[in-house]
């Protein structure tokens, strides 16, 4: 009865979460592209330190994605030299390797979604299926981060970052799908402390909290809210949390093209790049629209940085991975550093 349970409840969850995507307007498009000429679009001439305009959007694969989900997650391993990534709708973890291409790192991972590496380099993972957030111990052992908030389950975590100090910051996104009297009734921003000992509610008035994101030196917290397709910004306090009050739109990435603002990442000056209509924004620490990167699919869902010298961009859509070269490195994501 246990497992039957189980199961009805899954043909449930990817019944509605594909009834909803549908309904946003998403449907089988998640997993096709839109022809389009591919561009990058030169706002500002700030941009010109940033990127050339002349550099190609490139297609390092293609075929990902489905009414379950998309492409998402880069993560760039450094000391591995590839770049995982999650195939949402196949439930699979991919792998990419310059030179060698794309090819399948692990089935079966939860319908992950956002990944990323905490402070001692462990892998961070946002599983949809099992609504929990979890990482990857050392050695090979799986912890639960977080999977309910004051006794009530999440409901599909989307996106985590690590704070320099360990606690980490989660996006989870409601969405009606899971409307169980024992489930939270609304979007969330979650913290949990380094000790994983205290989960803190910082948000739950954005309609779809997704992306998040800090700037370098970790005073300002950007979250993107899909739905309304604009980025906020709060000021950080000592404490760990964000002062409320700061709260403002740092930028409306709205307009008449497809695309939302979905996945984000900053560089090491303070740059933001996030997916929005028509492509790819990137824009300054004040959020002044510096370019664009037109890649002619219909949605960016996510962005990395990575390579050598942390100055190739991957880009994940519905069904595509891409990548274009930066003058700027990205911020780094932490390697498999010994505890001291």
């Amino acid at each position: 009865m246990y497992g039957q349970h189980l199961k009805s409840r899954r043909q449930f969850l990817q019944t509605t979460a594909a009834g909803c995507l549908a309904a946003a307007g998403f449907g089988n498009a998640w997993a096709q592209g839109t022809a389009g000429a591919q561009r990058i679009e030169r706002l500002d001439p700030a941009l010109d330190r940033i990127l050339s305009t002349s550099q190609p959007i490139v297609e390092l694969g293609s075929g990902y994605g489905g009414p379950l989900g998309p492409a998402e997650g880069p993560l760039w391993w450094k000391e591995g030299g590839y770049l995982l990534f999650s195939d949402i709708h196949n439930d699979r973890r991919m792998k990419y390797t310059p030179g060698q291409g794309v090819t399948l790192f692990k089935q079966g991972v939860g319908r992950a979604n956002g990944l990323t590496r905490d402070t001692k380099g462990r892998l961070v993972a946002c599983e949809h299926d099992t609504r929990r957030v979890t990482r990857l111990e050392l050695d090979g052992s799986m912890t639960v981060v977080a999977n309910q908030f004051q006794g009530k389950r999440l409901s599909r975590p989307n996106d985590v970052i690590v704070k320099s100090d360990g606690s980490m910051y989660i996006t989870d996104p409601n969405a009606s799908i899971v409307p169980e009297q024992w489930d939270m009734q609304h979007s969330a921003v979650l913290r949990v402390s380094a000790d994983l000992g205290t989960t803190t509610l910082l948000f739950d008035d954005f309609v779809f909290p997704n992306g998040i994101a800090f700037s370098p030196d970790e005073s300002v917290l950007y979250i993107t809210d899909l739905r309304r397709n604009i980025i906020r910004a709060y000021d950080m306090q000592p404490n760990g949390l964000p002062a409320k009050q700061t709260g403002r739109v740092f930028a409306d990435l709205s307009g008449a093209e497809p695309g939302l603002a979905d996945g984000m990442k900053v560089d090491i000056e303070g740059n933001v790049y996030c997916g929005g209509s028509g492509g790819l924004w990137i824009l300054d620490a004040k959020g002044k629209k510096l370019g664009r990167i037109v890649h002619g699919q219909p949605a960016t869902t996510n962005v990395g940085f990575g390579g050598d010298d942390w100055k190739t961009l991957f880009i994940t859509t519905r069904s595509h991975l891409l990548s274009v070269n930066l003058n700027i490195p990205g911020m780094p994501v932490p390697t498999n550093v010994k505890p001291k």
